[in-house]
């Protein structure tokens, strides 16, 4: 069965430049997708985006309204990426054979809100509405591609503490800070056909006020995976001097009926020259035993 090999981009924050095109000219991902804030509605990293020689997926976040409440900035973004942004929408990436869906653009968690901003560029629309949009989208896709839900904010129901995927760190009572209407597609979604995959950001992985480190990765008790990608900031240097580059990294087989298994997930940081220099490993599935050789 295909294997497919998934770069994910949290929450860039501005930090995408040239030296990114050259690590992911090196590690060769089948697709790459870009989980939104790409900066504060600035266009230089949606048209870097677009120069990429591969298929990539971008959903918008809450810093590409530029903090502008009349919608023209998160409109201008999205714009500028073109066929890349599939918010409530279906991108078809063939090569190398996947669905992707959007969530809803310009969320900043907390259940379901809908800024100035994204009232003034989409006007007024309800949870359910939402949830639909999503919904419709993943049902339009070909039954036999593997499907991968690409959100700002992950769903509601992944915990609600400060370190869960979606916990509120930032204030002193922690809860669950995920979109209720991603879980409420989510759901319906799985009611129709598999969902192997939910990747997002938004919420960072460095928790307020030295709290440490957020669970990243999670599996639900219906068997869809999700990775919070928001390693912030993505570009860096250790303790060498070494510049980095992170990308989680997402490897599923698909199985041709519209599901996947999950090989393995991991945050890696790269050099400049596409090195892997670390890993965090999330997930590697069990290798099946090799058949024993006669005594």
């Amino acid at each position: 069965m295909p294997l497919l090999r998934l770069a994910v981009v949290g929450d860039p924050h501005g930090a995408w430049d040239g030296t990114d095109h050259t690590v992911l000219d090196r590690i060769r991902p089948d697709a790459l997708l870009v989980v939104g804030d790409l900066s504060d509605g600035l266009p230089q990293v949606p048209s870097l985006l677009r120069r990429l020689q591969l298929p990539v997926a971008c959903i918008a976040g809450n810093h590409d309204t530029g903090k502008d409440a009349s919608g023209r900035t998160l409109r201008r973004q999205i714009e500028a990426l073109g066929p890349l942004h599939c918010g409530w929408t279906l991108r078809d990436l063939s090569p190398p054979g996947l669905a992707v869906v959007g969530a809803r653009p310009g969320t900043a968690g907390g259940g379901f809100h809908l800024s100035k901003a994204m009232l003034a560029a989409f006007g007024p629309l309800t949870l359910q509405e939402s949830a639909d949009r999503i919904t419709q989208a993943a049902l339009s896709g070909d039954p036999a591609l593997p499907l991968v839900l690409l959100a700002h904010c992950g769903p509601a129901g992944l915990g609600s503490e400060a370190a869960d995927p979606c916990g509120r760190d930032w204030k002193k009572n922690p809860c669950d800070w995920g979109d209720q209407d991603l879980a409420l597609a989510i759901r319906q979604i799985r009611q129709r056909r598999p969902l192997p995959l939910v990747v997002f950001g938004h919420m960072h992985h460095a928790l307020k006020r030295g709290g440490g480190l957020r669970r990243t990765f999670c599996r639900d008790r219906a068997g869809t995976f999700y990775v919070n990608a928001a390693c912030v900031p993505r570009h860096g240097r250790d303790a060498q001097g070494r510049e980095l580059r992170h990308f989680s990294w997402v490897e599923l087989e698909a199985d041709g009926q519209g599901g996947a298994v999950l090989l393995q997930a991991s945050h890696r940081w790269y050099g400049l020259e596409g090195d892997l220099l670390y890993e965090e490993v999330l997930h590697r599935a069990p290798q099946p035993l090799e058949a024993l050789q006669p005594c």
